[in-house]
């Protein structure tokens, strides 16, 4: 049984292979969604329409999500090609490397522009798009990460501005409920993507995780995929404004307990 069917979802945030966008896009693809994608600078187009070609994805587009002028552009290609939509994944974060090695204080103005501006305004501007095209109602997915509730070493402005993504979810799906738009978000654990490089002492980070969790182990991509299949299928349709944690319950512990076994 195909969960989507005739369903037609646009992601954007693909990078490479290794993006969570990419395990959505695959699980999507597995069970009939028509995917369009979008990718965020021109150096990515190389590593992105292979991808596109291994599902048989034929809408691909550029657009700098901080532009209301290319979002717009993007939506009306969209439109052209789908269309209705009945998806929309916003898999998009972005903070300067400088921001993600030291202290959160020494955050610049600007620095703190650019990740709110990206990682948290760009799924508001990017609903507001939308919501033209799921005149039927439709899901709107972003991904999150703990970072957002909890002081997590590097994560810094990215921690502030997924916790407003989080709270713009909320607010979304608040204004958009009445349209039978859903809006929810995944917090996903660790996982080595493009983003995450950027990211100082990352691999130990990792570790720390998988010798901690509950499950003892790191999720992936495709178990992002899987949860996100739910989220925006009809299996999903009671549930909106929420953050779903796909962290192996790394977030479940008070005080981790560390790998050697306590006296």
């Amino acid at each position: 049984m195909k969960l989507l069917e005739g369903k037609k979802a646009l992601i954007f945030g693909i990078a490479n292979q290794r993006s969570i966008a990419w395990g959505i896009a695959k699980t999507f693809h597995e069970h009939g969604a028509e995917i369009g994608f979008s990718y965020g600078i021109p150096q990515l187009e190389k590593r992105v329409r292979p991808l596109a070609e291994e599902l048989g994805v034929t809408f691909v587009e550029m657009c700098d999500v901080s532009s209301d002028e290319e979002i717009t552009a993007v939506f009306a290609k969209a439109a052209a090609h789908f269309g209705q939509i009945d998806i929309l994944v916003h898999a998009i974060g972005y903070a300067q490397k400088e921001d993600l090695e030291g202290r959160f204080v020494t955050t610049s103005r600007d620095g703190f522009r650019i990740a709110m501006d990206i990682s948290a305004y760009s799924l508001v501007a990017l609903a507001r798009e939308a919501m033209p095209l799921m005149p039927e109602g439709g899901v709107i997915l972003s991904m999150t990460y703990y970072g957002a509730e909890k002081v997590i070493p590097h994560y810094n402005v990215m921690g502030v501005a997924k916790a407003a993504l989080e709270a713009s979810t909320r607010y979304l799906a608040a204004d958009l409920g009445p349209q039978g738009i859903r809006v929810n978000a995944i917090s996903a654990g660790p996982i080595k993507t493009l983003a995450a490089a950027g990211i100082a002492g990352f691999r130990k980070m990792l570790g720390y995780v998988s010798e901690r969790a509950p499950l003892r182990r790191n999720i992936d991509q495709d178990e992002v995929g899987k949860t996100a299949l739910w989220l925006c299928s009809d299996l999903g349709s009671g549930v909106t404004g929420e953050v779903v944690y796909v962290d192996a319950g790394y977030h479940i512990l008070g005080m981790p307990e560390p790998p050697e076994s306590w006296e």
